[in-house]
């Protein structure tokens, strides 16, 4: 074999070896595609998604569905192929990994912040609904996180509400934080809490080695609330996120005031909420339209803080923006009586 045969064959494994290497080596990126719709006033395995009890619901019509992307997973790696095809395909998109997925955190750690975020959305929900219903709720303190290790750990449990503490009744966050800052090393704690809708009385007693510490439960106090409506959600599959806070917002006003808010249309959104209804910003807004669109949707409730992500976008959905949970239900009711002109981009 001649040395020019030699350098072809080497030149000509060492091409292949880089291009396998190039489509079977990972790239630092993730994927963003269209995901899966769906209904929040519909069933998923034959289970409601929204059940409600405690309170008088009414029919509705329609479907107003969640949106969702679909992400390269957290335990998953991107190939170059694959990141350049979701770069340049249309509704698609790449982005950095460690944007997604921060260094130093396992999938699990990033898939049990997503099911916090879900779950968190689905509180703020509630609340905002009933509130937009005209239903009482109560603002109360509550237990936001436990330091492990610390007195209140196995003692105290996120989601708890505080009604009082060493007999004093608490009616605010900053109290509650005074009371517990203000006991000298070595005291004990005594909460008055609800958990799970029943009272329960929880003693902690504080190392004397704690002296020093601005806090001896070692807990966190955030916003709590209290209603008398029992509502549960079951999506059936893992979604994760904050992003269907005002669709299950939506969701849940239209079954518990009369008339069928959505009427016979199928409507699609997306959009953070907190208990005020106000209505935030996410991700993957031109993934989500794409998803709807493919769904039979017809119109799109977009945050009012997303509109900068739809220029040059074109979708043959009715784009409406929303900054509030009562902009989306008034958005809404205008399309039954025919509006023309709604709060666009």
């Amino acid at each position: 074999m001649t040395r020019q045969t030699w350098t072809a064959f080497v030149a000509a494994v060492t091409f292949v070896l880089i291009a396998v290497g190039l489509v079977l080596l990972p790239v630092p990126y993730v994927s963003w595609t269209p995901g899966s719709t769906t209904n929040a006033l519909g069933t998923v395995d034959n289970r409601p998604v929204i059940r409600i009890s405690g309170i008088t619901t009414y029919p509705t019509k329609g479907e107003l569905d969640l949106t969702t992307v679909s992400e390269t997973r957290a335990d998953s790696r991107l190939s170059l192929p694959e990141a350049l095809l979701s770069f340049w395909l249309p509704y698609r998109d790449t982005l950095p990994r460690e944007l997604i997925f921060p260094p130093g955190k396992t999938a699990e750690q990033v898939n049990s912040e997503s099911r916090v975020m879900m779950e968190t959305s689905q509180s703020t929900a509630v609340v905002a609904a009933l509130r937009a219903a005209g239903e009482p709720v109560t603002q109360r303190p509550a237990v936001a996180s436990v330091a492990v290790h610390s007195p209140a750990y196995n003692n105290l449990q996120p989601g708890d509400l505080i009604m009082s503490i060493n007999g004093k009744k608490v009616t605010s966050n900053r109290q509650a934080a005074d009371l517990i800052r203000s006991q000298p090393p070595g005291s004990s704690l005594v909460f008055d809490v609800i958990r799970d809708r029943k009272e329960k009385v929880v003693r902690i007693s504080a190392s004397p080695t704690s002296a020093g510490d601005s806090d001896l439960s070692g807990i966190t106090i955030g916003d709590g609330f209290q209603y008398e409506p029992e509502i549960s959600f079951d999506l059936g599959e893992q979604i994760g996120g904050p992003s269907a806070g005002m669709i299950f917002s939506l969701a849940i006003y239209d079954k518990i005031t009369p008339g069928a808010l959505i009427g016979n249309r199928r409507i699609a959104g997306t959009g953070t909420i907190d208990a005020s209804g106000n209505v935030g910003v996410i991700g993957g807004l031109q993934q989500k339209l794409a998803g709807a669109a493919d769904s039979g949707a017809t119109v799109f409730l977009v945050p009012a803080g997303n509109c900068r992500d739809l220029v040059g976008v074109r979708t043959r959905l009715t784009v409406v923006k929303v900054s509030t949970l009562h902009d989306a239900i008034t958005a809404i009711d205008a399309l039954d009586h025919g509006a023309k002109a709604l709060p666009h981009c």
